[in-house]
């Protein structure tokens, strides 16, 4: 891919575009038994011989939860706006419900008030999937009284921190809850049921929905929102089994949610192909569902192409790969900004999370990561191309701050702009880190660029 200049991209965006990194708790944080926290179904799943590629759980993972002061000195350093970070719940009220944890919680004050002092926004999400394993052994997601224990969950948290973030996101990626956890079983809590993972997906969303008006029943003062994992969904031929098969593809990963969230409905086409594992709703449901939001959080790393045979191979694009498999396809995020736009009523885009895992090695001292570096300026592009077709964007976070535990993966993959030597803790930006800070001064020499359709963020 060509080189990008730092300074005339800058020229493409208005300067109260939001600019961040981001993280999850279950991810970095580590101190999986500190102070009182609780297991998750994360602690859970990784204990089952199997489930995690190298053997390994996020036990102690970067630490995180002992070294966050040098963490948001880090972030600090980068230059950013904002920082975009999970709460563990099961950290804060280990069972899910009733005592609320009070050194857990006074991490998370600690935390977000040393954002504040750094002058970094706190972005704060509920949910990246480690839910309370007391909640799982009722039943968890597919449990309709688990919706109910997350709107207590988010009204106590607000409670804490809504005066102090700048925003509140409900859910992150509720697709992968639901069918890598509830369908295909290889992320926690290890379902493999089809019906089970629709019912999850439905309480989710109905959570969602319940827990914003709950917090601005509770006079919440932070922007709210939800963050979906998305992409552009087309066929790999024009074979009609292939056009078919996309679309549905696309109704079982983009419109089951932005049409319930933005509609009211959920598609029909998939409720006709789910057939009697469709999920329970109640009277109520969906316009709970359908609660205005503040912002929605989109999640892009790569397109998806669909074959009826199921037999698409990745590396007949021709395209670079990441260390994950995924093609490198920066213009299937324009695509889908676009898409989202013309499509549904949305409230300003924030992309939550974009970034790339690679092979890094660290040599004296340095990582120098040119495809990582390339992979975020490319997208970052890709963002300023829909910014300037009417798209209504405002903000871009990488993914992730921290090399980390990758979930099922375990550390056997890097998505961080920052090397993490899991035997010594120590931290080393790599290339990209070093690229993103000067790409953010340069916004000291940037000329403001006129905004279209932002309405603030």
């Amino acid at each position: 891919m060509t080189r990008i200049d730092p300074l005339q991209l800058h020229q493409r965006f208005p300067r109260d575009f939001i600019w961040g990194v981001a993280t999850s708790a279950f991810q970095i944080e580590g101190a999986a038994t500190a102070d009182g926290k609780g297991p998750s179904i994360w602690d859970t799943f990784c204990r089952q011989p199997g489930a995690i590629a190298d053997g390994s759980n996020g036990d102690i993972a970067c630490d995180h939860y002992h070294r966050w002061p040098a963490d948001l000195d880090l972030i600090k350093a980068l230059g950013v706006d904002a920082y975009r970070f999970s709460v563990s719940w099961p950290r804060v009220q280990p069972t899910g419900e009733g005592a609320w944890n009070e050194p857990g919680l006074a991490f998370y004050e600690r935390l977000v008030d040393g954002l504040l002092a750094r002058g970094i926004k706190p972005y704060l999400t509920l949910n990246h999937w480690d839910l309370p394993q007391a909640l799982q052994d009722r039943g968890g997601w597919a449990n309709r009284d688990t919706v109910h224990r997350f709107v207590d969950y988010a009204c106590g948290m607000a409670a804490r921190l809504g005066d102090r973030v700048a925003a509140i996101t409900t859910h992150n990626e509720p697709w992968v809850v639901a069918v890598l956890g509830h369908e295909t079983g290889i992320f926690a809590p290890g379902i493999k049921r089809r019906a089970t993972a629709m019912q999850a997906a439905h309480h989710l969303l109905l959570s969602h929905g319940l827990a914003l008006q709950a917090l601005r029943a509770q006079g919440c003062s932070s922007r709210l929102g939800i963050v979906l994992n998305l992409s552009p969904i087309g066929p790999a031929t024009s074979r009609p089994e292939d056009v078919a098969a996309a679309r549905l593809e696309d109704g079982r990963s983009v419109r089951w949610y932005m049409d319930p969230l933005f509609k009211g409905a959920y598609p029909a086409d998939v409720l006709e192909h789910l057939g009697a594992d469709a999920p329970h709703i109640e009277a109520d449901d969906l316009r709970h569902i359908a609660t205005p939001m503040d912002f929605l959080g989109v999640n892009y790393y790569t397109r998806s192409v669909v074959s009826a045979s199921g037999t698409w191979d990745v590396k007949t694009s021709g395209r670079a790969l990441t260390d994950m498999g995924w093609e490198v396809y920066p213009e299937g995020l324009t695509e889908l900004l676009l898409r989202l736009h013309h499509d549904y009523r949305v409230p300003p885009l924030y992309v939550k999370e974009n970034g790339a895992a690679f092979k890094d090695q660290l040599v004296n001292g340095s990582v120098h990561d040119a495809e990582r570096t390339d992979y975020i300026a490319h997208h970052i592009a890709a963002v300023a191309d829909a910014l300037a077709q009417g798209v209504p964007m405002a903000g871009y976070m990488v993914w992730s701050l921290l090399d980390n535990f990758e979930w099922a993966s375990g550390y056997e993959k890097r998505f961080g702009i920052v090397h993490v030597d899991y035997s010594t803790q120590q931290r080393t930006p790599k290339d990209s880190a070093l690229w993103y800070r000067d790409f953010l001064r340069a916004r000291a020499a940037a000329p403001a660029a006129p905004d279209p359709v932002l309405a603030g963020a």
